[in-house]
């Protein structure tokens, strides 16, 4: 697939009309193997335009797969993204097509209550700032207190945080200590009790089949009594240029397509399974994963921050290829129609201005 990593050609992409969805029935270049699908047949797939503001590099976790983190000393403010440096990366973002803020940050240590306090307060401003600009924020900074979820969740479109695996004893997490399995269900089952729409998901190849279920059902029981998750995402634990090339294998994506059908199969219909496209490198991979029930491809941004070796795929690409194969790609809200009416009102005002499906 062709990539892209420059913010002036993403800002161009997402501008032109091709970043919106097409109606590709009377294409005279679609391929004939797909004529049978029409406008009113093609299954959609959805993907948040998106950009990403990371508030530090910083983290208390050690992680050894972990592409993110920076070396070195924690719980310098400095090393902070300022108000003033998110204002500026994120003029004329909106103008450029983008809708959500995907704002991540590594952990702060609830030990250090000061430095924690100003880590979220942090936060909370510079999701603010993005409804100051028309954009919609989704938070994903690791585990919350639940008076910290919902002052932050008072400004945010949506939340998540990822699962991983429901295993306590993987060495890859022996230095981390916010990534207990019971402390991620907690969260979300938090998330849930305040109302917050969750995105969730599992590191796959930390993980054998059986656990996956597990996590797939536990992830299921939560949205039985609360009714908040959007979205499980499936990642595949792909190495980069850090740690991971020494400590970890990639996962085998010709895996990927299966494990979705598993999750289909045991989460709730209006959950969407998403796929990160970056991260799945082969175009047959990618089809068969739709075909066996993922819907969603998250939040493209300029670079993938988590994964920063691994360029997005060019939008304008994705949905042509997408278009071939019988699908329509179409923009999407961090938060999705269904919990729209949850969110509070002051990101409310700000998704009334955005017209997707």
């Amino acid at each position: 697939l062709e990539k892209s990593h420059d913010l002036g050609s993403f800002h161009s992409l997402i501008a032109s009309d091709r970043w919106r969805a097409r109606d590709y029935s009377n294409s005279r270049n679609q391929r004939r193997t797909f004529s049978t699908y029409s406008a009113s047949t093609k299954k959609v797939v959805t993907v948040s335009p998106a950009y990403t503001l990371v508030l530090t590099y910083e983290c208390y976790n050690t992680c050894t797969y972990c592409n993110f983190k920076s070396r070195g000393p924690t719980g310098d403010t400095r090393n902070w993204i300022t108000i003033q440096e998110a204002q500026q990366k994120m003029k004329g973002l909106r103008e450029a097509g983008v809708i959500e803020i995907l704002l991540i940050a590594g952990e702060v240590s609830p030990q250090r209550e000061q430095l924690r306090g100003a880590w979220l307060n942090r936060a909370v401003a510079l999701c603010e700032e993005a409804l100051d600009f028309g954009l919609l924020p989704h938070a994903n900074i690791g585990p919350l207190s639940k008076s910290e979820m919902a002052k932050l969740g008072s400004v945010c479109a949506s939340m998540g945080l990822m699962i991983e695996s429901l295993r306590d004893d993987l060495s890859v997490h022996a230095k981390a200590p916010s990534k207990k399995p019971q402390i991620r269900i907690d969260q979300l089952n938090q998330a849930g009790q305040l109302r917050i729409p969750f995105t969730t998901g599992f590191l796959l190849g930390l993980t054998c089949l059986d656990d996956l279920d597990e996590g797939f059902r536990t992830v299921a029981s939560a949205h039985h009594r609360f009714g908040h998750v959007q979205e499980v995402i499936l990642q595949p634990l792909s190495p980069g240029k850090g740690l991971s090339t020494k400590k970890c294998d990639a996962f085998d994506l010709n895996r990927l397509p299966d494990i979705v059908y598993r999750a289909r199969s045991l989460l709730p219909s209006d959950i969407s399974i998403q796929i990160p496209p970056n991260l799945v490198s082969k175009s047959n991979i990618l089809r068969s994963c739709l075909e066996a029930g993922a819907s969603d491809l998250g939040g493209m941004s300029p670079k993938d921050e988590v994964n920063p070796h691994y360029a997005f795929p060019s939008r304008v690409h994705l949905q042509d290829t997408l278009a071939e194969w019988g699908y329509d790609l179409r923009s999407r809200l961090p938060v999705h129609k269904k919990w729209l009416d949850w969110i509070p009102h002051r990101v409310k005002r700000v998704a009334a201005n955005y017209k997707v499906d």
